[in-house]
């Protein structure tokens, strides 16, 4: 049945062309974006996925400024710190130099003062963009180490921040100092004899009460363990020396300026177990180079071999040869934090002792700023490698976008021509469909 009212063939014909035109239009828009999913409605879960993915490009984009800056801050360090070997190591031929009788020592001492004004003044210079990270002088928690934004981990609970630290290496040349006046004081340790707390001097005997050597004495944290406990930076800590006994008796002047000259103050970072070994470091530099104390004598502080947290010392060898021994802790307020190359302010090689304990110090020194180096080098290539990765990383994300969004362009060129013929065709099918009512005319022709 035909009719002039309802052109069923047009309607198909319609619909076959908006259809076409529609597929046209989105190939043509894949076209001119080169996306296959542009926006949410093209497919809403891969448009989101895509979009999640982008958010952690941009992202490690930041994480690559971030360890660029990092690596240069660290470059600078390390550099500064080979540097600070380098006349170290210059200052140790002075000194060897200084052994030899027949010379002018007092030139070479000018020579030393002259090449430690340097490293300070090396050390002094080591910042990038305002940082430091051979000076750890505050008293602040945490400002002894850097944290350098390293990556973005995602996984089903969210995204968190890794971050690589990076330890200060204390090259300053700065004298750390106690106020041992202050009311701030605190006896500290075990007498391991008594097991009473240690508020009072401890004496440590001769050869007369052998199994009291050694003694233990201070226990930094008051409880012998591994010592992995933080201590506050700015904390001092002193050991005053006194009452000294027969080959000793000297030590009764000489009480080691009321426990000002072995010291030790806490740097942010430092453990239980690093002030353990600063003092104990400290108290054999002083009977190294105190000549009131008879070589041979056996004085002496070391670290437990079980407790590194804990001070043992060793008495006189010789029967009645005794001295005691007041460990302190002192509060953040009365100390001031001093370099760990502090030493080199009281090397003096014009006398003969002086040269002999130089050589002894520099070498001390010189380990110090090859280690600083070697923590900055192995820091530095970490950073390398991180941002080597985080920018393979971001290569990697870039192509799985583009797999999950970008058209391909050879379909696209080819399915473009297809719809193109498809539309002439429709385009004249409707026109075929829209002309036969016309053919219901003639019916009425006579």
């Amino acid at each position: 049945m035909s009719s002039i009212l309802t052109n069923n063939g047009a309607m198909v014909a319609l619909q076959t062309l908006k259809t076409i035109n529609a597929s046209l239009s989105d190939t043509q828009s894949q076209i001119s974006t080169g996306k296959r999913v542009a926006t949410a409605k093209d497919n809403s879960a891969v448009w989101a996925i895509s979009k999640l993915m982008e958010a952690d490009v941009k992202g490690f984009k930041g994480i690559s400024d971030s360890l660029n800056l990092g690596q240069s801050t660290v470059s600078v360090a390390r550099q500064a710190a080979e540097t600070t070997t380098e006349l170290l190591t210059e200052i140790k031929s002075r000194i060897v130099a200084a052994q030899e009788e027949n010379v002018d020592r007092a030139k070479i001492q000018d020579d030393i003062n002259a090449l430690r004004d340097q490293i300070s003044a090396v050390v002094g210079a080591a910042q990038f963009n305002g940082l430091n990270l051979l000076s750890n002088t505050e008293t602040t928690a945490g400002t002894g180490r850097v944290n350098i934004l390293a990556s973005l981990d995602r996984s089903g609970t969210g995204v968190t921040a890794s971050d690589i630290t990076v330890n200060k290496q204390d090259l300053g040349t700065s004298v750390g100092s106690i106020d041992v006046a202050s009311a701030s004081a605190t006896a500290i340790g075990t007498d391991a004899a008594s097991g009473a707390a240690n508020t009072a001097a401890v004496a440590l005997t001769g050869a007369s009460a052998p199994a009291a050597q050694p003694t233990t004495l201070a226990i930094i944290g008051q409880t012998a363990g591994a010592g992995t406990a933080t201590v506050a930076a700015g904390t001092g800590f002193s050991i005053e020396i006194s009452a000294g006994a027969a080959g000793l008796a000297t030590l009764n002047t000489t009480t080691t300026a009321a426990g000002q000259e072995i010291i030790y103050v806490a740097r942010d970072g430092d453990t239980e177990a690093d002030v353990a070994r600063g003092l104990a470091a400290a108290f054999n530099k002083y009977v190294a180079d105190n000549s009131d104390i008879t070589e041979g004598l056996g004085i002496g502080a070391a670290v437990n071999g079980t407790s590194a947290n804990q001070l043992d010392f060793t008495g006189a060898s010789n029967t009645g040869d005794n001295f005691s021994v007041q460990v302190r802790s002192y509060a953040v307020a009365d100390t001031t934090i001093g370099g760990r190359l502090e030493e080199l302010a009281s090397i003096d090689v014009t006398t003969q002792a002086g040269a002999d304990s130089a050589l002894t110090e520099v070498e001390t020194l010189i380990d110090i700023a090859i280690d600083a180096a070697a923590a900055f080098g192995s820091a530095q290539g970490r950073i390398e490698t991180q941002s080597d990765f985080v920018s393979q990383l971001t290569d990697a994300l870039k192509s799985g976008i583009g797999a999950l969004v970008d058209a391909d362009m050879e379909e696209a060129s080819a399915r473009l021509q297809a719809l193109q013929v498809q539309q002439q065709l429709g385009v004249q099918a409707l026109s075929i469909a829209n002309q036969a009512p016309q053919s219901l005319l003639s019916l009425f022709q006579g």
